[in-house]
């Protein structure tokens, strides 16, 4: 229930770090391949993920001059979208309404990114330095 989406954080990162390399199509491609590996409706993480990349393409440029928590809050709106999309598509399709939990991966995925950025960050200023 806390599993975080990994393939939307490598997603995030990689649209962020090298958007010329990971785009829109990048994006519809890997929801693609999810769906058909989780075996859900076809197209919805696709559809969920091409979305949250235009969000973060849109605003990439922006986000060098984040600090960590608002990077951490811009994570976190991207993956609430995400899964605010799927709750949607789901919602459409005949399911039931989750509980709150439904929300959880998002929390998680945030503090994934949290610490993978930590970490990141210090091995860049002790090489620098």
């Amino acid at each position: 229930m806390l599993r975080p989406d990994f393939v939307l954080l490598v997603l995030i990162y990689w649209m962020l770090r090298a958007p010329h390399l990971c785009s829109v199509g990048t994006a519809w491609t890997v929801g693609l391949l999810v769906d058909l590996a989780s075996g859900g409706l076809f197209g919805q993480c696709a559809l969920a993920y091409v979305i949250s990349a235009f969000v973060a393409l849109t605003y990439q440029r922006r986000l060098v001059l984040f600090n960590a928590w608002q990077q951490a809050a811009y994570v976190l709106a991207l993956l609430l979208l995400t899964q605010t999309t799927l709750l949607v598509l789901k919602l459409f399709a005949g399911g039931g309404l989750p509980g709150w939990s439904y929300f959880l991966p998002s929390v998680s995925g945030v503090l994934l990114w949290q610490l993978l950025f930590s970490r990141i960050r210090a091995a860049n200023v002790k090489d620098s330095g």
